[in-house]
């Protein structure tokens, strides 16, 4: 069915003669066949977003539906590709056209020439149900890309035979109680809007190991769980981003550039493929799909890529993996929404943001979790959902950090100064927090019996060191008791050789849970030592002064494999040149 444009108003555009379309359907527009969604339908009216650049496009102009909604292909090939907001495969277009993107370009979003080498998983006979692995390609070295029985199919399985296959030829065939065949290949079709169905939802219960210790250790994230990054211009938010996206120990990370500048994206491009992947010793870029809509591309395909990229992300959950969806930012994305409610004429709500906007973001962020699969074998698979959010001169009152904060159950407020002061990452202590705290400490009390006390001591000690300066600006250091030093001694040594890490240096980038349990022990170990030596007449300035105290700020810095035997080492010379100087107090 076609109609005719009647109006065009940046990406918004309204035609007529569409009685018998609906509301999401994907729509071509103009000769140049440009790929828009319909918003609303007034009678045979419709409001259609197009998701590219409508110069050129005027009155009259013909607008064909496609009758489906805007949907993703889900299948192998998707790994180590790059995509923008609509899965439109960037790579594949370049080589098409040019390093310009040219309007209206169709191409696949999966390969449909490739040759994947597909292992059956069941045999003829079979009984299936939706969810089921039929079998197995080996995608990239790091995954093993499951073909599953598609959602709404089940039977007896006809036929299957292992062999070499393009993603839309037929591997097997399925006969269901109706008598009806269906032909499976290994590619599915998914609507980006309409949450993939699962069996079960269950409360997260294990933390994702980002391997950046003011996260782990002050405020954890679950597998399955949601967090929220805000932070002021510079602060650092797209960093963390690419930390989390570098070492969570997740199974696949997909990275949506929603909105923020294309240097961005393009330090992810060139990073990915040179980083090994922890786990596995290949590129990183073998677990990774990154969908870009930057800030130069067009405005309405932005609010599709968080769709699109949660979408990819349910589909490998499907397959009992643990994802890691990181959005950068979702603050872009609600400006986009803003922009599109601006030219409906709908009414504004807080600072123009449309009404709706924090159902849209719940929306996103309630597909996270962790789920029970569907299909016999009881897989289990998570997706944990960061978003960053970048409010407008730092301020998070602002109705889109409001909403998020209102939603998510972790925040890691970044902090302008720490970043300004060379501290990185620059999560503010005192701002952030974890809801997800209580659910880990069962995990944490088994695997690292006394994690938990030191996380409280090291919190109370930081909190202790923010009502003491005010103390300080006012009298000075000097005038504090020896004990109210002590914390400021401690609290410094938790900023500086706990806290801060160092991203470009392998050493540092990196710590595992055990790491920290022994580094934060250490410190807090000191810190013990001390009152303990004070009290028996121990000064200040010789405890502070020991040389153990240079080794544990180096203490970081130790490679893995070696960190355990040196912090023992520290340790034992701490306790040695503290017990000498306490044995010199007591003489005096």
């Amino acid at each position: 069915m076609s109609g005719t444009i009647t109006k065009v108003s940046g990406p918004l555009v309204v035609a007529t003669g569409l009685a018998d379309a609906n509301v999401s359907d994907v729509v071509r527009v103009g000769s140049q066949r440009l790929i828009g969604e319909i918003l609303q339908m007034k009678g045979d009216s419709a409001s259609i977003q197009v998701y590219e650049e409508t110069s050129g496009l005027g009155p009259g102009a013909a607008v064909e539906t496609t009758g489906t909604p805007l949907s993703v292909e889900l299948g192998p090939g998707l790994l180590t590709n790059i995509y923008d907001g609509i899965q439109r495969p960037l790579t594949e277009i370049r080589d098409a056209t040019g390093d310009t993107i040219a309007r209206g370009v169709e191409v696949p979003s999966l390969n449909r020439k490739k040759i994947w080498e597909f292992t059956a998983a069941v045999k003829a006979g079979d009984v299936v149900k939706s969810g089921d692995v039929l079998g197995t390609v080996q995608e990239t070295a790091a995954i093993l890309h499951k073909i599953m029985v598609p959602v709404g199919v089940s039977g007896v399985v006809q036929s299957i035979s292992g062999g070499k296959y393009t993603v839309d030829e037929t591997v097997a065939v399925v006969k269901d109680d109706k008598g009806n065949e269906h032909q499976v290949t290994m590619m599915q079709r998914w609507p980006v809007r309409v949450a993939r169905p699962y069996k079960h939802k269950y409360m997260p219960s294990r933390p994702m190991n980002s391997g950046q210790r003011v996260i782990d250790t002050l405020f954890p994230i679950a597998k399955g769980g949601t967090a929220a990054v805000p932070g002021p211009f510079g602060s650092g938010k797209t960093v963390v981003q690419h930390q989390l996206a570098k070492w969570s120990d997740v199974d696949i990370v997909v990275y949506i550039g929603c909105g923020e500048r294309g240097n961005e994206m393009t330090d992810v491009l060139m990073e990915f493929p040179e980083l090994k992947d922890p786990r596995s010793g290949e590129s990183l870029m073998q677990r990774t799909v990154l969908i870009a809509n930057t800030s130069d591309m067009p405005v309405a395909a932005r609010e599709a890529s968080i769709y699109t990229g949660i979408t990819i992300a349910e589909y490998f959950r499907d397959m009992g993996y643990d994802v890691a969806v990181l959005a950068d930012s979702t603050s872009r994305w609600a400006e986009a929404l803003r922009e599109m409610s601006g030219r409906l004429e709908e009414m504004p709500g807080e600072e123009g943001y449309p009404a709706y906007l924090a159902s849209r973001l719940a929306q996103y962020y309630e597909r996270a979790g962790v789920v029970e699969c569907l299909g016999t074998d009881s897989r289990q698979g998570s997706i944990t959902a960061i978003g960053a959010v970048s409010p407008p001169g730092g301020d998070t009152s602002e109705p889109v950090s409001q909403s998020t904060m209102r939603i998510v159950k972790v925040f890691w407020g970044l902090d302008s100064s720490l970043a300004y002061a060379r501290h990185f990452p620059a999560i503010n202590w005192l701002t952030s927090y974890s809801l997800y705290v209580d659910t880990l400490k069962d995990w944490y009390d088994s695997q690292f019996p006394g994690f938990m006390a030191l996380r409280d001591k090291a919190m109370a000690i930081l909190q202790e060191e923010e009502s003491l300066n005010e103390i300080v600006k006012l009298v000075g250091r000097d005038s504090l008791s020896a004990a109210d030093q002590m914390t400021l001694e401690t609290a410094k040594m938790l900023r500086e050789d706990f806290l801060q890490q160092n991203a470009f240096m392998d050493e540092d980038a990196y710590s595992s849970y055990d790491k920290q349990f022994r580094l934060l022990g250490l410190i807090l170990r000191y810190d013990e030592l001390c009152r303990e030596a004070m009290n028996k007449g121990a000064g200040l300035d010789g405890l502070f002064a020991i040389p153990a105290r240079e080794r544990i700020g180096r203490a970081k810095m130790i490679l893995p494999g070696k960190y355990e035997s040196e912090y023992a080492e520290i340790e034992e010379q701490m306790q040695q040149q503290i017990r000498k100087l306490t044995a010199g107090g007591e003489d005096q």
